[in-house]
C-alpha cells in the first residue's frame, strides 16, 4: 500500500476541501480528451497530479507541475 504524503504548493499547505486532513495518496491522472480518445491520441493528452485524502478518499486535481509532496515520517 502506498505511503501517505503531504503536498504544498509555493509556501501553501494543502488540505483536503471536505475533511481537513492533510495526508494523501499521490497518483498520476490522464486527461483525456474527446478529440484525442476518438483519434487514437489518449497517449498524448495531458497528465494531472492527483491527491487522494488519505482520510475520506475525496480526489484533488492539480495540473500545475508546482506541487511538492513531503513523506510523512
Amino acid at each position: 500500500m502506498a505511503k501517505p504524503v503531504r503536498a504544498s504548493l509555493g509556501d501553501m499547505w494543502i488540505t483536503c476541501l471536505v475533511c481537513k486532513n492533510d495526508q494523501f495518496r499521490e497518483r498520476n491522472v490522464k486527461l483525456n480528451s474527446t478529440g484525442g480518445e476518438f483519434l487514437k491520441l489518449a497517449w498524448a493528452d495531458e497528465n494531472a497530479s492527483g491527491l487522494i485524502c488519505w482520510k475520506c478518499g475525496y480526489v484533488h486535481l492539480f495540473a500545475s507541475r508546482e506541487i511538492k509532496l513531503h513523506r510523512v515520517d
